[in-house]
């Protein structure tokens, strides 16, 4: 499937192909870090990944599982981009769903570090939203 993003501010741009069904929940203590949240929703880059605009910054990370991993993000509003392996590393290319304008349809097929995640997202539909939005 081809996907198309961009960051908050618009600096940063790019389109990619992904697996719709590889779209996942990471329940680590790092995506909920870097996503302000409970969790960070992803989805794997399967073909060609490019920017249309801008130049990302990235920081490499070592992950709780011990594998580095460079992120990407817009060096004026923070958006987070993706998270891959170092140049020359195999393993999985994420981007953040959040970003995409096909976010919609890519609904998560798995969770994973489920022992991290937050109690309360099991109820997450239980929680009130006054005024209905």
């Amino acid at each position: 499937m081809k996907v198309d993003g961009r960051c908050l501010c618009g600096y940063l741009s790019w389109e990619a192909e992904v697996d719709p069904k590889s779209a996942l929940i990471c329940n680590c203590t790092d995506c909920q870090v870097l996503s302000g949240s409970a969790f960070r929703v992803t989805v794997q880059v399967t073909g060609m990944f490019q920017f249309l605009s801008g130049e990302p910054k990235t920081f490499e990370k070592t992950a709780e599982s011990g594998s580095r991993r460079m992120l990407a993000f817009c060096p004026h509003c923070g958006t987070s981009v993706y998270s891959k392996p170092p140049e020359g590393t195999d393993g999985f290319f994420g981007l953040r769903v959040g970003s995409l304008r096909q976010r919609d349809s890519l609904i998560p097929q798995a969770q994973y570090w489920r022992r991290s995640a937050q109690a309360w997202v099991d109820r997450i539909s239980t929680i009130p939203a006054p005024g209905g939005n």
